[in-house]
């Protein structure tokens, strides 16, 4: 019980139901489950090029031949590429910077992947950088500060469009909105997208 409480939103109870659940399985399925949980440890890295999970050094999304390579999307976290993935309507590579800049939390930009996004457009094609992070205020200064890094590059920086509301976390938007503010994403300008001017 003590091990699958350390898990995030398991209490106690759901803990004890977890641990009951499993005593109650065959021996052979318990033992399937416990390796699969050991192979996602071991096997599971992160993607040299976009630091989303994979089982290669490079994930099939930046593998892929039929991605644009010129447009990056930038996200939070794994949660995130795959909201916008299940959207369909997004046919470019992903930059997962692991977080958001949160003083409060004691979360810098050193701790993110933020250095490795501007070592990309500086080295790759990337014709197009989309901040698609959350919005709200971490969101909203580690969009700023991606904006200061990049500034003086010659790519296109621009935001998702603000259908999703303020505050909202992408995983949790449905795929219609999602999709939409991929598709109406706005230039970027020092914090302030051009249809909030």
């Amino acid at each position: 019980m003590d091990e699958f409480t350390r898990l995030p939103g398991i209490g106690k109870k759901t803990a004890l139901r977890l641990v009951l659940h499993l005593l109650r399985q065959d021996e052979q399925e318990v033992v399937t489950f416990t390796n699969a949980v050991s192979d996602l440890r071991r096997n599971v890295v992160y993607c040299r090029k976009c630091h989303n999970i994979s089982d290669h050094d490079l994930c099939d999304i930046c593998n892929s031949p039929r991605r644009d390579d010129t447009l990056v999307c930038v996200v939070e976290d794994l949660r995130d590429v795959i909201a916008i993935e299940n959207t369909g309507q997004y046919r470019g590579l992903y930059h997962v910077v692991g977080g958001l800049i949160s003083p409060m939390d004691g979360i810098g930009p050193d701790d993110l992947q933020i250095e490795s996004l501007v070592r990309r457009v500086r080295e790759e094609n990337v014709a197009e950088i989309i901040l698609a992070l959350n919005a709200n205020m971490e969101g909203d200064t580690t969009n700023f500060y991606i904006y200061r890094k990049l500034q003086d590059m010659p790519v296109k920086l621009s935001t998702i469009a603000r259908g999703i509301a303020v505050g909202d976390e992408l995983e949790y938007a449905d795929e219609i909105t999602l999709g939409r503010s991929i598709l109406n994403r706005t230039p970027y300008k020092a914090g302030i997208p051009d249809n909030q001017r």
